[in-house]
């Protein structure tokens, strides 16, 4: 059977890094891998079937290659940056001070914005899933038992709090967790994109670099507001998704 036999480093011989440099090198290392394993498109919860109105703007011809990037950043600064972005955050900073009545009314404050049935249930669905996968992979109370909240029907489970409250439980500081989960919805959108045949694999990378200033930007944005603020302003998606949920064919859940 196969033994770990790696020797503990000898941290008092000379030239070694001081145990608490180690220490927080080894505690930001570990964050850096809870971003990595969530914005995974390999991580079931569903995040990856969805197009974020996408496939809405394709059925009706309103979108093509060259017009991709611009709706992409629109849909970053007037919609997920205001409204889930927001809601990240607020619920990460209510997690992370105990604070679970802001959690839930965060919750609640961004299915509200959510106009149409289809944007609601895929944030739902996808939340409901971090959750009960989160409580599964990394543990922690205040996963669980926000998990038992949204079981229980007391809070909606939107995908961006579940993000917040388990970025909050692993450590993961807040600016961080939201430019990871920012990220994770560009990659998604790109790969809607492709399978949509919007664009190439290669045009692809090209469009996630580009678009890294305008992730920086919205992180930024979120972090600046409150409650009241939460909201989105991208009525032209609204219009897209409401016609794709009525689509006789549809490739994506939203």
């Amino acid at each position: 059977m196969y033994r770990d036999e790696t020797a503990e480093p000898d941290r008092s011989a000379p030239g070694a890094r001081s145990a608490r440099d180690a220490r927080t090198q080894d505690t930001d290392l570990g964050h850096l891998l809870v971003g990595l394993q969530l914005t995974d498109s390999a991580f079931p919860s569903g995040f990856y079937t969805l197009s974020h109105s996408l496939e809405g703007f394709a059925q009706e011809g309103a979108v093509d290659r060259d017009s991709l990037p611009a709706l992409l950043h629109d849909l970053l600064r007037h919609g997920v940056g205001p409204s889930d972005a927001t809601a990240l955050a607020l619920a990460h900073r209510a997690a992370a001070a105990g604070d679970w009545a802001a959690v839930a009314a965060t919750d609640r404050r961004l299915h509200a914005t959510k106009l149409n049935r289809e944007m609601r249930q895929a944030a739902t669905r996808t939340g409901r899933q971090l959750l009960d996968l989160a409580a599964e992979v990394f543990g922690g109370a205040g996963i669980v038992r926000y998990h038992r909240t949204v079981t229980a029907r007391r809070a909606p489970g939107t995908q961006a709090v579940a993000a917040g409250v388990v970025y909050a439980e692993t450590g993961v500081p807040v600016r961080q967790a939201v430019a990871a989960d920012l990220f994770a919805f560009c990659a998604s959108f790109a790969g809607a994109a492709l399978r949509l045949r919007l664009t190439d694999h290669r045009l692809a990378q090209v469009l996630l670099r580009r678009t890294a200033p305008v992730i920086e930007e919205t992180t930024h944005q979120a972090l600046t507001r409150g409650l009241g603020d939460l909201g989105a302003t991208t009525f032209a998606a609204d219009i897209m998704s409401a016609r794709h949920e009525r689509a006789e064919a549809r490739l994506f859940a939203s």
